[in-house]
């Protein structure tokens, strides 16, 4: 006898109910109670000396603002992965292993170095590897497996906004490479440094400043794929595969970008690509680079095999 809708909805609601919890479960319970006030101690009141932030996550905080704004969510990402892979880890044996202590001495001498040199994305990495080696510690290689990667991703939520004046290769890449397709195009353009301009006249010029070397997008879009891979990758290998793939499809979307703006100026003046344009062409850009991560997706996946013997045919 089929179900209806309400009898759906009440077994649904049934499953939020809470089980008692046995004496184990509160004894865990009070003890990893103690580790989060002793990790908030650590890291909150004492987790950074830089411009007056003493805690380690209001430092974040600051941090993540503008084009480091996608950082903010990289943890609730994580959350969502661990959430995904609980049932994993609820069927794993659970046993101490004492490989975890040095796991966690050195996370926790990452957060004392940082202190010392005063470099506060060092603890923010000492407090990722202690978040994982506690669990290595205590539960054992079984559990800490399932969570190598919603640890992982956290690493792509330090911002790294000190790489801003590293970005003069990137810059000349870009200029080369859009320079270069846009002569085999036919739209004649000369590159000096990192700017471009018309070579039949003045009627457009553009630079590839800092903030349109891509460096950012590439952190965001590498951030992305990361998760993509992990959620649809069946082996280990495509997804370290694909998630390689996120620096040259991050590469690939910010030169289509420049040679958009440089087209746009060429044909409805610099006025129009340089401002309206150029403000918002992140966003189809961001579709564009979407579309290179599903063709690298399907590339990875394709059935080759059955390609060859259908050509056979």
């Amino acid at each position: 006898m089929n179900e209806t809708a309400g009898q759906k909805l009440q077994a649904w609601w049934r499953g939020f109910r809470w089980n008692p919890l046995s004496a184990r479960a509160w004894t865990d319970l009070a003890w990893w109670g103690l580790i989060c006030a002793g990790l908030f101690y650590l890291f909150h009141l004492h987790g950074s000396n830089q411009n007056n932030f003493n805690s380690l996550f209001l430092w974040l905080n600051d941090r993540w603002t503008n084009d480091f704004a996608y950082c903010a969510l990289l943890p609730i990402g994580a959350l969502v992965a661990l959430w995904v892979v609980r049932r994993k880890i609820a069927a794993e044996n659970r046993r101490t292993c004492w490989g975890g202590a040095p796991v966690l001495v050195f996370g926790l001498f990452l957060h004392w170095l940082g202190m010392l040199v005063q470099h506060p994305r060092l603890s923010a990495a000492g407090l990722i590897v202690v978040l994982w080696a506690l669990p290595l510690l205590f539960y054992g290689w079984g559990v800490a497996r399932h969570l190598l990667f919603p640890c992982g991703v956290l690493f792509l939520a330090i911002p790294l906004n000190f790489l801003d004046s590293m970005t003069a290769p990137l810059r000349l890449l870009v200029a080369q490479s859009s320079a270069f397709i846009l002569n085999s195009l036919g739209l004649q353009v000369v590159q000096e440094g990192a700017g471009l301009h018309s070579a039949a006249g003045n009627s457009f010029a553009f630079n590839v400043a800092p903030e349109c070397s891509g460096l950012r997008s590439l952190f965001a879009m590498t951030a992305l794929m990361a998760f993509y891979a992990w959620f649809t990758q069946k082996t280990v290998l495509k997804k370290w595969v694909l998630f390689c793939f996120s620096v040259p499809v991050a590469v690939l979307a910010n030169i289509v970008r420049v040679m958009l703006v440089v087209v746009v100026a060429r044909f409805f003046g610099q006025e129009f690509a340089a401002g309206l344009w150029h403000d918002y062409s992140g966003y189809p850009i961001f579709v564009v680079g979407l579309g290179l991560m599903f063709a690298v997706d399907k590339l990875l996946n394709a059935k080759y095999g059955a390609s060859w013997k259908r050509i056979g045919q």
